[in-house]
């Protein structure tokens, strides 16, 4: 069976499953073109609030397929430059899709596979789940934001052991480092990456989205930016419908339903 991502609705819930059991869910550009598809859909798309992305079987994903990669090497550079792009065009979708992106984690998250997860909002992760930016192993520099995100998420120092040494590191330290948000038993990543987004889908999704954009911008913005920033959210927020609905269940001590 060729690679495919494949698109399940749970609830308010979008699925994104990495599907390529035998090449333990290598991407390729299908998938690539698919999930940016899929997220365009989805952002327009008001029944659904959150997005999960896991894998098929016992692997979330095992990075690029080394043999699409040893191929491009007999193809002029601009064959899997244009193939990158596409893979960036992904990612950067996932960073900027308003709605929360929670990753499945299961077995290996290696490569792109690590990038990919670490691009999403929250990551769980099985116990024996092993990530590694395994790229210098194959005598080649990382990609799909790999070094921006660890860059972001880790001391400076971790950052460049990880790339440059390609060495794997467990969820259990990852957690510790505060990368993966939560650990759960073997074949449970997925069952409680959806109890988390069924929380997140409970929630007002103006807010989710308020929350993604300011967590995504803080990074790069001076404190006066984003307290300008948090002003203008706040304000907008407030007079929202949501926050008549928040604030009257808060007053009457019941549970909101947010539209």
């Amino acid at each position: 069976m060729s690679a495919q991502l494949k698109s399940t609705n749970h609830g308010q819930t979008l699925i994104l499953t990495l599907s390529d059991p035998t090449l333990r869910n290598a991407m390729g550009p299908a998938m690539y073109a698919a999930g940016i598809e899929a997220l365009n859909v989805a952002e327009t798309n008001p029944d659904i609030r959150s997005v999960v992305i896991t894998g098929e079987g016992a692997h979330f994903c095992a990075g690029s397929d080394v043999h699409r990669l040893k191929a491009n090497r007999e193809h002029p550079a601009e064959t899997h430059a244009q193939e990158i792009e596409s893979l960036h065009n992904w990612i950067e979708a996932i960073r900027t899709f308003p709605k929360p992106v929670i990753a499945a984690v299961e077995g290996a998250a290696v490569g792109t596979g690590f990038s990919l997860a670490l691009m999403c909002d929250l990551i769980i992760a099985a116990n024996n789940s092993v990530f590694a930016m395994a790229y210098s192993n194959l005598g080649l520099s990382p990609d799909a934001g790999a070094s921006w995100s660890l860059t972001h998420a880790l001391p400076r120092q971790l950052a460049a052991e990880l790339l440059l040494l390609g060495d794997r590191i467990s969820a259990q330290r990852l957690h510790e480092l505060g990368v993966v948000n939560s650990m759960v038993d073997s074949g449970h990543a997925l069952p409680q990456a959806l109890a988390l987004a069924e929380r997140i889908n409970a929630q007002a999704p103006n807010v989710m989205n308020s929350i993604k954009e300011l967590v995504n911008d803080a990074s790069t913005q001076s404190l006066t930016e984003q307290l300008a920033q948090e002003r203008n959210q706040f304000v907008k927020n407030l007079h929202h419908t949501n926050a008549g609905i928040g604030i009257q269940a808060f007053i009457n001590k019941e549970f909101p339903h947010y539209k």
